[in-house]
C-alpha cells in the first residue's frame, strides 16, 4: 500500500515540471508526512484537455458516497481492480491524475519492532504516483478527492512492501492523462531499469507519528538507530 507519502515541492515548480497552469490559490505548502484525507497537489486535465495543478484531498469518495466518513479507507485502487471497482471504475476511465511525490514511506516488521524506509529518487527528481479523481459533494460544498493506484513491487522495493504505488516515468504522464477508449494498457509498472534509479532509504520512527513533519523526517539513520518500536500511526 502507499498510506504516508511526501510532497515539498511549490506550486510553482510543480506546475513547470508537469507543464500545468496553476489553480492551487497558493494553498500549497512542503509536506514530508502526507498522511490520508491531507489536501495535497494533483495534475488533471481541465474540460479543454489542458492540464491543471490543484489541491485534491487524499481518500477518494465517489458521487455516491453519503457522507466523507470513508475517505481515509480509499487513499488507495489496486491496479489489478481498478477497472471493475463499482467505487473507481468511472474514474478510471475518465478521470485519471498524477500525483506529484518527492517519495513514500513503508514499514517492516523486525524482532525489535518496526523498522520505517523512505523511497525516493536518487537524483531527487519528481515522481508521479498515478491517481484517479473524483468531485463530492453538493455545489456550494464540492470537494475534491483522489486515490493513488498501487500494483506489485518489483525489485529491491519488494523487501520492504508487497505493494507499492504505480509510478509514472514522465514519457508515460500524457498518456495517463489523456482520454483513452481501453485505458487498461496504461496499468503496466515502470521499467526495472527506471526502478533502480530509487533509493530504499532507512529513516527515523519519527514519520511514524503524523503530528511530525519537517526534512529531517527523510534523512538517512544507520539502522541501528531507525528501529521504531511502535506501530505507526496511518490516519
Amino acid at each position: 500500500m502507499c498510506g504516508r507519502y511526501a510532497t515539498t515541492r511549490s506550486s510553482g515548480e510543480l506546475s513547470a515540471v508537469f507543464e500545468s497552469a496553476d489553480d492551487t490559490g497558493g494553498e500549497l505548502g512542503p509536506d514530508h508526512n502526507v498522511a490520508p484525507t491531507d489536501r495535497v497537489p494533483l495534475v488533471r486535465l481541465s474540460p479543454e484537455q489542458q492540464r491543471i495543478l490543484s489541491v485534491g484531498r487524499w481518500g477518494f469518495l465517489p458521487h455516491w458516497a453519503r457522507s466523507a466518513a470513508g475517505a481515509a479507507r480509499m487513499i488507495n485502487a489496486r491496479a489489478e481492480t481498478v477497472a471493475t471497482s463499482r467505487a473507481y471504475a468511472g474514474a478510471f476511465a475518465r478521470r485519471r491524475c498524477l500525483v506529484p511525490a518527492d517519495g513514500w514511506y513503508e514499514w517492516v516488521r523486525t524482532p525489535s519492532g518496526r523498522q520505517a524506509y523512505y523511497m525516493t529518487p536518487r537524483d531527487a527528481s519528481v515522481l508521479a504516483f498515478a491517481g484517479i479523481w473524483s468531485v463530492w459533494g453538493s455545489a456550494d460544498g464540492e470537494r475534491l478527492t483522489f486515490s493513488v493506484l498501487t500494483t506489485a513491487a518489483l525489485g529491491e522495493l519488494a523487501e520492504v512492501h508487497d505493494r507499492m504505488p504505480l509510478l509514472l516515468p514522465r514519457e508515460r504522464w500524457a498518456s495517463w492523462l489523456a482520454p483513452a477508449d481501453d485505458p487498461a494498457p496504461l496499468l503496466v509498472p515502470p521499467p526495472s531499469e527506471w526502478l533502480a534509479g530509487l533509493e530504499v532509504r532507512p529513516v527515523g520512527p519519527a514519520v511514524g507519528d503524523v503530528r511530525n513533519d519537517g526534512p529531517q523526517l527523510t534523512a538517512r539513520v544507520p539502522l541501528a538507530r531507525a528501529v521504531d518500536l511502535a506501530e505507526p500511526t496511518l490516519f
